[in-house]
């Protein structure tokens, strides 16, 4: 179900609505979602890749990664704006026991953990991907966090659009010790990083260092998935090997991007 709207409605930060009823932090009091997309996939990253799901994404994000593979939902944030019961009521209609929730960044919105609690009613096992700068107590199976590395700074060279007037906001914000530890600490976890190289390897476990630092729970290599940048087939041919090798290396996870392999940039997959 692809939805979006004017995009000049949108504040270009979060993604949210400008209006009366909606503050810049992704409240509205109708309690309505900005919603880029709503649709039933396989699962194509992490532990549970080959997964059925539905997949909600929001739109807006505090973040704006160079690579990122959904620009609508950051970069230039459309949507539509449902209720909670519409979007339930449009799962429902999926044969799938598991919902992602996704984005974007789906926690800088208040409205979302409702949405979540709504969906654990209902019985289903919700995934949230997230890039770990935001901690929202809510009912989440899977907390899939992906912190970004410095190689996702958009400079001028790399970003879709402008001329790097947000390398400084996405740097102030691209990693929090603090709320990436608090989201190990109250949910099952997979950390997964886009790797776009080696380069990326010292920072991936100078991270892990820091944030091992700074809680209690256990985070094993195994709960370190690596992912090879790229949102098409061709991009995937440069990355995958280079990754795969490295994962093998660090004794970290390897992780596909199982959706661009079957069905390359697609929309809805």
């Amino acid at each position: 179900m692809p939805v979006n709207t004017d995009e000049s409605s949108v504040d270009p930060s979060t993604g949210t609505k400008i209006g009366n009823d909606e503050n810049r932090n992704g409240n509205t009091d109708s309690g309505d979602l900005p919603i880029n997309e709503l649709f039933y996939s396989l699962q194509g990253e992490g532990v549970l890749a080959g997964t059925p799901s539905v997949f909600i994404r929001t739109s807006g994000c505090n973040l704006r990664c160079w690579f990122c593979d959904s620009y609508h939902t950051s970069w230039e944030p459309t949507h539509a704006w449902l209720s909670i019961e519409d979007i339930i009521e449009d799962v429902q209609s999926y044969p799938a026991t598991h919902v992602v929730l996704t984005g974007g960044e789906p926690l800088i919105h208040d409205t979302s953990v409702e949405l979540l609690d709504r969906l654990a009613e209902c019985g289903y096992h919700t995934t949230v991907e997230t890039n770990g700068t935001v901690y929202r107590e809510g009912d989440i199976d899977l907390a899939s966090i992906s912190p970004k590395l410095a190689s996702s700074t958009p400079t001028p060279e790399r970003a879709p659009t402008g001329d790097g007037e947000w390398i400084e906001s996405h740097e102030a914000r691209r990693l929090d010790i603090e709320t990436l530890a608090t989201l190990i600490e109250s949910y099952e976890f997979q950390l997964k990083f886009v790797v776009t190289d080696s380069d990326d390897l010292p920072e991936i476990t100078d991270l892990l260092e820091r944030i091992r630092a700074v809680t209690s729970t256990q985070i094993r290599n195994t709960d370190v998935l690596l992912m090879p940048e790229g949102a098409t087939r061709s991009a995937l041919d440069d990355t995958r090997e280079t990754v795969a090798a490295l994962a093998i290396e660090h004794g970290y996870r390897y992780t596909p991007r199982l959706h661009v392999d079957l069905w390359n940039d697609a929309p809805g997959t």
